[in-house]
């Protein structure tokens, strides 16, 4: 089983993308845009590694 704070911060990062993907869609301007759409794509890029983790953590435990 995956670390607690493992699966903590796999929520916040996906909360976090759906947050800004939201933003990037409301944005008046395309750099307000382009800058949520790259915050997303960060916190789903930290999301993944962050799975990555917990994978790991649950083959340690196995």
């Amino acid at each position: 089983m995956a670390d607690p704070e493992t699966e903590e911060l796999q929520l916040e990062q996906l909360q976090r993308e759906h947050a800004e993907r939201e933003q990037a869609k409301d944005a008046d301007l395309p750099r307000e845009e382009r800058t949520h759409e790259r915050r997303a794509d960060r916190a789903a890029y930290l999301q993944e590694k962050l799975e990555e983790r917990a994978r790991s953590e649950d083959a340690a435990d196995g």
